[in-house]
């Protein structure tokens, strides 16, 4: 399935031309490289979307043509971002920088 589409499926993206658009502005990426539109997806795929300054990343867990509104939320997992990540990981490193007890 085109990454457009499933964006739009998925609900991750409300519109199909703005899906489109974002990943024509380079906002969105596929297993880790800026991606086209027309991008295959496939289960097991990382999509990551720029939204500003907060960026979302997701694993592909399923792909299917059509979805009911409440079923949207099961194709995808919702994963840390990178800077997330770093910072729990700094966390963890060194309680005395921000930990909480």
């Amino acid at each position: 399935m085109r990454l457009d589409k499933y964006l739009k499926i998925s609900r991750l993206i409300k519109r199909r031309t703005v899906a489109n658009e974002a990943c024509d502005n380079g906002r969105v990426t596929l297993n880790g490289r800026i991606a086209r539109a027309s991008a295959e997806v496939k289960p097991g795929d990382i999509i990551g979307i720029s939204f500003g300054n907060r960026e979302t990343r997701v694993e592909v867990l399923t792909v299917q043509e059509n979805v009911r509104k409440e079923a949207a939320a099961d194709l995808f997992r919702y994963l840390p971002s990178p800077e997330t990540a770093s910072v729990k990981e700094e966390e963890t490193m060194n309680p005395e920088a921000g930990g909480e007890f």
